[in-house]
């Protein structure tokens, strides 16, 4: 028999295998055809033909699931791979074969098995959740959504997929999705603890607090061990301006986990140590473990800096914060390059002419942004505050919607070489005054506070003309301390080395300076020190770039209630104080990289 043919038995075998019989049989046919003495060929049918009527026992079953069940996978994948030499269009054995892989964590191995799995049988809800959740350990969303999907369509009682679903949309900031798909897992499954739990961090997204609140306590209420959800309701608590109970809700998930980094690393922002405390011995402890991940490295260096900082030993402070730093930057895998491409990109497509949207007239009822940007840290959630204070306005918070819609618009531009057109940018006004018009107020003056938004005002002003953009001066060292100082939880890779932030603070110097040549008089810059030195003259000046009348409660913005779900969140409640940006010159021999890579 030729090579050729050997190949091909070879192939219909493995295809048997995977439970592709139809076109295992078609290879078979196909060599018989040509020689029809092969007694390989002809074993392959035989074995396909009797196969396909017959099934593992219950008994075979229950030995591969109970081995499975009792986390002995290897002997697991041993035994249900025999019974798919014999089996081979048993779907539940492929399905059970992908799930022993997906488990070791071997998921380039599942994959194929749970895709074997719905060959067998298009309709198999189970094998389309397994491989969701699969694809969801490799981060390949929407892969995982479609699967998820699929496994709903074809069992709408799943809570788990709902769950599962709910988590990556929340991922994706596609937060009233996320909310759906939570209330469908807990209507399928009222006392499913995650669920409620999930639902509450979404529920909070939206600022809806009271709501959220209560669905923690419902989680907690289900599970008094629930760690995660004390944790998340100490979130909350320090967001609505509750530090006392935020600090009960995170020594509780750490009574339950002392392992929690995290809830250790958020307990140390907002509580006052003395050296006896005993939380820490508990994260030198915890330190020591082998098994500790970069991540929660990095959090229980940026605690024990804190920690430190408290009890005044300023040369441990610092040893405690470089390492975290140091070790968060590796978490993110930051370069500098990363940066500076953006900007390099961003440079060169404005300095070409781009569409423009012509600004609207003002219709009664229509939407007006206020945009704050400005390098984080800088006052921000300050100027937010004073605004949102005002009667008039609605302070949205950092939001991504503008990020979101145009990262995929500019992405196709630039991997398919083609310019932006008209179209887009409308396409990008509609997308992004529609996600303000989801928001829960009544106001129509909405602030949008997210401080990278300064690397895509060429956007925002050429679509948005009639939009309102506020940026924040502060003084270089002063911004940047705070930013080294401060442990992100998403993004801002460049403030965890000080060389990298004063590079990327030279950037931004750079950027604006291009939007201020750009769009003259289109751009207000505030400057943070003076805002602090003489708050009413600075409020009253930022009221008429607004448009608004003056508001007695801009100056007392610290009053106001709403929730603020920034790392500014405690500085705003109280009033405005001065001598803040000088807090960095107390450490000025420990930041020498910085202060000269400021001075370039």
């Amino acid at each position: 028999m030729s090579i050729k043919n050997e190949r091909l038995l070879s192939k219909a075998k493995k295809l048997a295998k995977k439970g592709e019989v139809d076109q295992a049989r078609q290879i078979y046919s196909k060599i018989l055809k040509s020689f029809p003495n092969n007694l390989e060929a002809k074993k392959g049918l035989l074995f396909l033909d009797s196969s396909t009527k017959l099934s593992p026992t219950k008994e075979q079953l229950d030995n591969v699931i109970n081995l499975y069940s009792s986390g002995k996978l290897k002997e697991a994948i041993t035994s249900v791979q025999a019974l798919i030499e014999n089996y081979p269009n048993e779907p539940l054995l492929f399905n059970i074969c992908g799930a022993c892989f997906s488990e070791m964590g071997l998921i380039e191995k599942a994959i194929p098995e749970f895709n074997a799995a719905i060959n067998l049988n298009q309709d198999y809800a189970e094998a389309h959740y397994n491989l969701g959740v699969a694809y969801q350990k490799i981060s390949e969303l929407d892969s995982a959504l479609l699967h998820y999907d699929k496994a709903i369509k074809s069992q709408h009682a799943y809570p788990t997929a709902h769950n599962n679903m709910g988590v990556i949309f929340l991922t994706k900031g596609q937060i009233d999705s996320a909310v759906k798909s939570f209330e469908w897992s807990i209507a399928y499954s009222p006392n499913y603890a995650e669920a409620h739990n999930n639902l509450g961090t979404a529920l909070q997204e939206l600022k809806e607090f009271t709501n959220a609140k209560n669905q923690f306590l419902k989680a907690i209420s289900l599970n008094h061990q629930y760690a995660q959800a004390f944790h998340n309701l100490g979130i909350l608590n320090e967001i609505i301006n509750l530090p006392n109970e935020a600090i009960s809700n995170y020594e509780n998930a750490i009574t339950i986990n002392p392992n929690f980094a995290e809830a250790h690393r958020n307990l140390s922002k907002i509580k006052t140590y003395k050296a006896n405390d005993k939380q820490i011995a508990q994260i030198e402890s915890l330190y020591l473990n082998d098994d500790l991940s970069i991540a929660d490295k990095a959090r229980l260096n940026f605690a024990m800096a804190d920690i430190h900082k408290d009890l005044d030993n300023q040369e441990v402070f610092f040893q405690y914060l470089n390492e975290g730093n140091r070790l968060r930057k590796e978490e993110l895998n930051y370069s500098f390059d990363q940066s500076n491409n953006f900007h390099n990109i961003i440079v060169e497509l404005f300095k070409k002419a781009q569409p423009k949207v012509k600004q609207k007239s003002s219709k009664p009822g229509q939407i007006k942004p206020i945009f704050i940007v400005g390098m984080p840290r800088s006052g921000t959630t300050l100027v937010e505050q004073i605004i949102s204070s005002h009667h008039k306005v609605y302070g949205a918070g950092e939001l991504l919607n503008f990020r979101n819609i145009i990262t995929p618009i500019l992405d196709h531009s630039l991997k398919n070489n083609k310019k932006l057109l008209k179209k887009d940018f409308e396409s990008i006004r509609d997308q992004y005054l529609d996600s303000l018009a989801h928001l829960n107020t009544s106001e129509k003056i909405i602030t949008d506070k997210m401080p990278m938004n300064f690397r895509l005002l060429g956007f925002i002003l050429s679509t948005i003309p009639e939009a309102k953009i506020i940026h924040l001066t502060r003084d270089a060292m002063a911004t940047c301390w705070s930013n080294y100082n401060h442990y992100f939880t998403s993004g801002n890779g460049f403030s965890f080395d000080q060389e990298d932030l004063a590079k990327f603070y030279n950037l931004y110097l750079e950027i604006m300076a291009f939007w201020h040549n750009l769009f003259p008089n289109k751009i207000y810059d505030i400057n943070y020190e003076n805002l602090t030195k003489n708050q009413k003259i600075e409020t009253q000046k930022l009221l008429n770039y607004c448009d608004l009348e003056w508001d007695e409660n801009c100056l007392n913005f610290h009053e106001n209630k709403r929730g603020v779900l920034t790392a500014s969140s405690a500085q705003v409640r109280q009033k405005i104080y001065q001598g803040s940006s000088e807090a960095w010159k107390k450490h000025k021999k420990y930041l020498k990289p910085l202060i000269k890579g400021l001075s370039k």
